[in-house]
Formats: C-alpha cells, sequence, structure tokens
C-alpha cells in the first residue's frame, strides 16, 4: 500500500490561492477514479476537485474556510501499490498504530472538595433539592459570574447550560451540583411561571465560500463607491398591457415574456445617450471605460447567495431573446452550472426582489460599474390623469450611481430616460 498526494491544481486566470468551502468525503472513504472530493471557490466561480486515484483518504488538507494555495497537499488517499508520497506512506499507519495501542483515559473522580460541600448540607436540604424545584433567584446579568468549582462548571458546559440562570443553595449563592440537578429536572424559576422554557442556545456560524464572496464584494462596493440613489415612479400599465398582448401571440413559439426583457431593452436604449452609464472605473488608475456592449447582469438569488450572472450583448438581442437569455443564466446560477465566463464582465446590473420586492430599495452597485437599476414591487394605485383618479399598474424604480464618476443630473436625465421608455413602450421598438 502507498500514499497518493492530489495536490491543489492550477485552476487558471493567474490565480494563487482558493477557499476551500466543501469536502464530498471524509477520513476513511473509500473513493474511487474521478470522484469529486471537495469544492474550492475564486473569485470568479466554484470548482470541483476530482480524485485521479482509487483508495481509501487518509488526510485532509483543511476545513471549510480555509484558503489552500495553489499547487498545496489537498488530499492524501491510501491506494495499491508505491503510490507517489514515500515520505508520507509510514505517517497514516503509525498513527493509526498509536491510536490503537492507547487506552482511553479514565474518567476523573469529582474533586474531594465537591464531595464534602454536597455531604455538607444539611439532610433536609438534599432532599428538598432533589424533591422539589430550586428556590427563585435573580438572573445574574451579563457582566456578572456565577459561583461555582470547575467540575460544576465543565458539566453545565457539557449541557449546554448557562449557569447565571440556575439557583444556587450554598454559601453565598455557590451552585452545587445538586443545583443543576433540580434546574436540569425542573427548568429555571421562570419557566415553571410561564410554562416556558428560556431559549439559551446560540449558533457559531463560520462565513465561508460564496456568502463570503458576497460579504468581500458589498464591502468593497460601499466602502469605496459614494452612492446617490435616486427613486421614481414609473406607470407600468402600458407595457404590461403590451407584454400580455405579446404573450397571448407569440408565447407558445417564443417564451413567455416578464418585465424584465423589457427592463433591459429600455437600459440598451438609454445607455446609448449616456454612454458614461454603461462603464467601469478602475479607481486605482483614475480611469473610466465606456463600452459599446452592453453586457447585464441580473442579481439572481441561489441556494448558495446572490449571483450575478451576465446576459452579454443585449443591445443585439430581441425582448425574446432577453427573456430565453435569462432563464437559462438564472437556472445555470441556482444549479451551480454557470461558468466563470458567465458570472462576470458585466457593464451594467438588474436587481430585483420581484413579488417580495418592497416599495423602494437602495441597490449597491455592482463594483466597479458605476451604475445599478433596481426594480420594486409593482402594485395597482389611484393616478390622477387630470379630470379623475384612475386606477394604474405602478412600481417604483431605483437606480444608484457612482457618485464620483455620475453627477446628480446625469442621474436624474437617466432614470427619466428609462421611466419615459417604460411609460411609452412603443419607443422601445423604434429605431433609428
Amino acid at each position: 500500500m502507498g500514499i497518493f498526494t492530489i495536490t491543489l491544481p492550477d485552476i487558471g486566470e493567474g490565480i494563487a490561492e482558493a477557499e476551500l468551502t466543501e469536502w464530498n468525503v471524509a477520513i476513511g472513504d473509500e473513493v474511487q477514479d474521478e470522484d469529486v472530493l471537495g469544492t474550492v471557490m475564486t473569485d470568479k466561480a466554484a470548482v470541483e476537485i476530482p480524485s485521479t486515484v482509487a483508495g481509501k483518504v487518509v488526510w485532509l488538507c483543511g476545513e471549510p474556510g480555509d484558503v489552500i494555495a495553489i499547487g498545496a497537499k489537498f488530499i492524501q488517499i491510501e491506494v495499491e501499490g508505491e503510490g507517489n508520497d514515500a515520505a508520507a506512506t509510514e505517517a497514516p499507519k503509525a498513527a493509526e498504530a498509536k491510536t490503537e495501542d492507547k487506552a482511553p483515559a479514565p474518567e476523573k473522580p469529582a474533586p474531594a472538595k465537591e464531595k464534602s460541600e454536597a455531604k455538607a448540607q444539611p439532610q433536609s436540604q438534599s432532599q428538598s433539592q432533589a424533591g422539589r424545584p430550586a428556590a427563585a433567584h435573580r438572573p445574574l446579568a451579563a457582566g456578572e459570574k456565577p459561583l461555582a468549582s470547575p467540575a460544576v462548571r465543565r458539566r453545565a458546559q457539557d449541557a449546554g447550560i448557562d449557569l447565571r440562570m440556575v439557583g444556587g443553595s450554598g454559601p453565598a449563592g455557590r451552585i452545587l451540583h445538586e443545583d443543576l440537578d433540580a434546574y436540569i429536572e425542573h427548568g429555571p424559576p421562570t419557566a415553571r411561571q410561564s410554562g416556558r422554557m428560556p431559549a439559551l442556545g446560540t449558533r457559531d456560524i463560520k462565513v465561508v465560500g460564496m456568502r463570503r464572496r458576497i460579504a468581500e464584494k458589498m464591502a468593497l462596493s460601499k466602502s469605496r463607491i459614494p452612492h446617490i440613489t435616486i427613486v421614481e415612479e414609473v406607470d407600468v400599465t402600458a407595457v404590461e398591457e403590451l407584454r400580455g398582448q405579446l404573450n397571448a401571440v407569440h408565447a407558445a413559439g417564443r417564451g413567455k415574456l416578464t418585465l424584465l426583457p423589457f427592463v433591459m431593452r429600455a437600459i440598451v436604449m438609454a445607455v446609448r445617450e449616456q454612454p458614461e452609464m454603461n462603464a467601469l472605473y478602475d479607481d486605482e488608475a483614475g480611469v473610466v471605460r465606456q463600452y459599446d456592449a452592453v453586457h447585464i447582469g441580473i442579481a439572481t438569488q441561489t441556494p448558495a447567495g446572490l449571483t450575478v450572472p451576465v446576459a452579454r450583448h443585449t443591445e443585439a438581442r430581441s425582448v425574446w431573446d432577453c427573456a430565453a437569455e435569462v432563464v437559462r443564466l438564472a437556472e445555470a446560477a441556482r444549479e451551480g452550472k454557470a461558468s466563470r465566463e458567465e458570472l462576470s464582465g458585466s457593464t451594467i446590473t438588474i436587481t430585483s426582489l420581484g413579488p417580495l420586492g418592497a416599495i423602494a430599495t437602495t441597490p449597491i452597485i455592482n463594483h466597479p460599474e458605476v451604475a445599478i437599476v433596481g426594480i420594486n414591487k409593482m402594485a395597482v394605485r389611484p393616478l390622477w390623469d387630470g379630470k379623475e383618479f384612475q386606477p394604474r399598474k405602478v412600481m417604483n424604480i431605483s437606480c444608484s450611481f457612482d457618485h464620483r464618476v455620475i453627477d446628480g443630473w446625469d442621474a436624474a436625465v437617466f432614470v427619466q430616460k428609462l421611466k419615459s421608455l417604460l411609460e411609452t413602450p412603443a419607443l422601445m421598438f423604434v429605431e433609428d
């Protein structure tokens, strides 16, 4: 038998390290060639690392959340034959032998002092502790430390009990084993009075993988970009009527249209007049790069967190083509199959919470872009037409801009252009 060491392969794009996000195997598992061992994440996407041999896993490089250098040892597998790592061949065997030879240490008896404390209590008190709930007490504040021996503290910690909630019957309110027994059996005084147990548990959830990337991206955007957000009310009755008519005629052959492709079309036409909105700002070099191509990022919620797949060249797509591309990208992102190319390269982004959206939001710009368009919830509201109130379908759009390179006036002009196009959708289909 030998040890085969698999190193973290070169993922490409000049990446020097990657974050370990998930193990698909554990020590002792049998794996086959091409089985997925684990997943790492780069700045672009998640990458699965396959096995190149068959055998038993004997060593893992770390835990989810650890950052692993490209070329570093990733996993070691015990294989038939000599393997490829002679130095590690004997290490797992030696560790196993050492574990087998080592007898389990007996549990330490409770200290004599602790036993004497229990004996020192009067018989009547011991009986009352075993037969009735602990005496009512005032729960200690966050800064106060309960009096208890190390053995009691250890036992409470193992049971997940906050000693501040336990009444002590010993001298100066010292908490004894009997007090802990009474607490476990009957609960705290507050629970007996209300019939409900207080919630004392806590959970530490390590921020790793996609969640960490989202956190880093949001922190970068908010720390480096001074946002200005404009919220505008849009009457979408006309575009919704048009959408319904197009779906009635063409849905079977071309697919169903949502509002999003119309917003994409409006953005394409708006940035023709204001190309500074369809740009990336390299603040370190002091350069704004404007694009003729309109690559729209679509913020998409996935089980792993928020991702932004990119619909490329929307300036050359019809509304049906945009709709089909959005569906394709969303499915790929939610299934974790979107490629690095499909998750990068956007020049402007749309974000929407759909039917869960609020009246208004303040979208965070997708750094290093300079603008983002937020779509809010649609609702029927009464609008004044000059003579009377009419029920209209209304939606707010929330657009954020990088105020370092986009002035407030230009931002307002852009928002009004989007409003005009969505309220008069025929304009979106008039070519120059």
